[in-house]
């Protein structure tokens, strides 16, 4: 009897170290980012380890979009069973529709790959659980969905590209979108469960998300190019330890902005060409009533090495920023001689939106021609929502403790315009060294503002 017990312990031991080392296949590494604050250690998927899962070895065929969003589908599945894997999509272009991650995966295009996404609105449903402008809902999935999902990665020197034909028929506005974004507003702004929130139909036209990283932890996206998107390129939502870097952003239809860290903390974007028709990168933190209940700021972001080729404005905080901004660190960035930006730091919100903005540092930024200026804080930015629905509920932004130093543009209008609330004035604003060969209005322009300093 003792025997058989002694080999039923080894077997048994010999089968939990296998199964656990079967499921440690993707490790974490660390990463250390300097900022002016605290910042912590950011763990991204390590996949060294794991074993490479081509497409074609799962049915993929080029031009056979069925065959190939099942591959993939499939590929992925299977590497999450292993406990980690790459899924490889190879050389050549690949149609496909939406691709859904799971934890463990390293999605990986190989050098002259072309994942294109279809531009069929029925190939991203059923609808999930996803955002529109700050409001959770449920809608066409975006074209690369995680939800929920550990350890994941999307990398390579291939490229993501969404193919365009439909979507750009949904970038106008007409009167039943317009009613359908009233009927979010009013559902999220009394506080609806999500699920009562189903955005598809036939009027709605809420274009998706290209790549959404929505509830993750422990992202990598390195290497890749991403050319155009239906609405935000790349979304990392509710999401902890970030790393983008090395990317090719080239995306110019309508409210397509680079990168929207939303709700997301311990973020690094770094060494990335952004060239896109709304915001290069623009944080965010949730909107109105659902921000509050979510209660999660956008937190300990570092921004470095960007190159900007076109946009409205380098670095956008909002206007959804309910849930709080802050400790955000930009430096070493440049926007190119030609590129249409409004500001190079614009911070937005308005009389609906609570939330707060602090602890923001920029330094080192050099830039051509901006239409408007370096820094902008405006406090009653609504766009089309200023005359589409009434305000449910009044809460002002705090915004304070924002710093600029060493910047150098050719040509502005202006180096400060911060239009604040007599309510709630704009405090602490510290520029050090910001240089223009041109200001063609006011170097500066305040309103409700306490305690501006600008040193050379």
């Amino acid at each position: 009897m003792k025997k058989i017990i002694s080999i039923l312990f080894i077997v048994c031991a010999f089968c939990f170290f296998s199964f656990n080392a079967e499921k440690e296949t993707v490790t974490l590494t660390g990463i250390k980012v300097k900022a002016p604050f605290e910042m912590p250690m950011i763990y991204i998927p390590n996949f060294k380890n794991c074993k490479k899962l081509i497409i074609t070895d799962f049915g993929a065929v080029q031009g056979d979009k069925n065959k190939n969003s099942q591959a993939i589908a499939n590929a992925i599945d299977k590497a999450n069973k292993m406990g980690g894997g790459i899924v490889v999509i190879p050389k050549g272009e690949w149609i496909t529709g939406k691709i859904h991650f799971k934890s463990n995966v390293n999605l990986h295009l190989e050098k002259g790959a072309v994942l294109l996404f279809s531009d069929d609105p029925s190939d991203y449903l059923p609808a999930v659980h996803t955002t529109w402008e700050g409001l959770e809902c449920y809608n066409y999935s975006p074209l690369v969905y995680a939800y929920n999902c550990k350890k994941i990665a999307i990398t390579g020197e291939g490229e993501l590209k969404a193919k365009m034909d439909v979507w750009e028929k949904w970038f106008a506005r007409p009167k039943a979108h317009m009613e359908s974004l009233k009927r979010l507003y009013y559902l999220a702004g009394y506080n609806k469960p999500v699920e009562e929130r189903q955005m598809v139909n036939d009027t709605a036209n809420f274009r998706p998300q290209f790549i959404q990283f929505n509830r993750c932890e422990n992202i990598l996206m390195e290497g890749v190019k991403v050319t155009n998107s239906p609405f935000w390129t790349i979304h990392p939502y509710l999401s902890k330890d970030v790393v983008i870097r090395n990317i090719q952003v080239y995306a110019h239809g309508h409210n397509n902005d680079g990168v929207d860290p939303e709700m997301a903390q311990n973020v690094l974007i770094e060494n990335c060409i952004l060239d896109q028709g709304d915001d290069a990168i623009s944080i965010k933190s949730g909107r109105d009533q659902d921000a509050w209940r979510l209660h999660t700021p956008a937190k300990n972001i570092v921004i470095r090495n960007i190159t900007v080729k076109n946009g409205h404005q380098l670095l956008a905080l909002g206007s959804e920023l309910s849930g709080g901004i802050e400790n955000v660190f930009m430096d070493n960035c440049h926007v190119v001689d030609g590129a249409k930006l409004n500001h190079l730091l614009f911070i937005k919100t308005n009389e609906r939106r609570g939330g707060y903005v602090k602890n923001i540092y920029t330094q080192n930024i050099t830039s051509g021609k901006i239409a408007e200026g370096v820094l902008g804080i405006e406090t009653d930015v609504l766009y089309q929502w200023k005359d589409l629905v009434p305000t449910i509920e009044v809460k002002l932004t705090p915004i304070h403790d924002i710093y600029l130093e060493n910047y150098k543009v050719k040509d502005v209008k202006f180096i400060a315009r911060i239009l604040g609330q007599k309510e709630l004035p704009v405090e602490n604003i510290f520029l050090k060294n910001i240089k223009a060969d041109i200001i063609t209005d006011k170097k500066y322009i305040t309103e409700n503002v306490l305690n501006f300093s600008d040193k050379e």
